[in-house]
């Protein structure tokens, strides 16, 4: 039964597939600018949940947290899989984003998130994904960021570090960043800061 919201009729909607993640497939009809209605179209969209990022910083220490781990899809685009990240996790049923950016900093930083400022949000992909990501910067201690974490159980294999605000900044300029995530956080980090050290004082 064809359904309506805001311009959209949803003719048919069903999941194709089901494994690490879900493909779900549309057919649909939408509102036009100049008027009218759109052709029928037939869409896969990639539904994997929705994502909480962190920006761990230690304001005392003036040092931001980077990981670097695989990953198969840079693996898979023929770039170098090992890529520098912030913490970044799916939020699970029944948890906030708050919960998870907490529990995602101590499980891939090690690191105690004291406190959380919110920077953002926005979709990770919206031409074939429904993920939103969620952005915070957490207040941590850098003294004993390092080594490697992450939960074994799940595949995770996370080296740990910490950098400068000016060397994690030198990365992202030098292009040394190819996660999206990863520099939409640090840059809204980057014009945030004075305002969270504010916060935090």
């Amino acid at each position: 039964m064809a359904k309506k919201n805001d311009g959209i009729e949803i003719l048919e909607q069903e999941t194709v597939f089901q494994g690490y993640f879900q493909m779900d497939r549309y057919r649909l009809k939408h509102r036009l600018h100049e008027g009218g209605t759109s052709p029928e179209l037939v869409r896969e969209v990639l539904e994997r949940g929705h994502v909480a990022a962190v920006v761990p910083f230690d304001p005392l220490r003036n040092e931001i947290v980077l990981l670097e781990q695989f990953r198969p899809g840079a693996m898979a685009a023929g770039w170098e899989p090992w890529l520098i990240e912030i913490v970044a996790g799916v939020v699970e049923e029944g948890e906030t984003a708050e919960e998870m950016a907490r529990r995602e900093t101590l499980e891939e930083a090690g690191c105690k998130a004291s406190d959380l400022y919110h920077l953002g949000r926005y979709l990770s992909s919206p031409g074939c994904t429904s993920e939103t990501v969620e952005v915070f910067c957490a207040r941590v201690d850098t003294t004993n960021a390092s080594g490697v974490h992450g939960l074994p159980n799940e595949g995770e294999d996370i080296l740990v570090k910490a950098f400068s605000v000016d060397e994690a900044f030198a990365l992202l300029d030098e292009g040394k960043i190819l996660n999206s995530m990863t520099i939409i956080g640090l840059q809204w980090f980057r014009t945030h800061q004075q305002t969270i050290e504010e916060h935090w004082a």
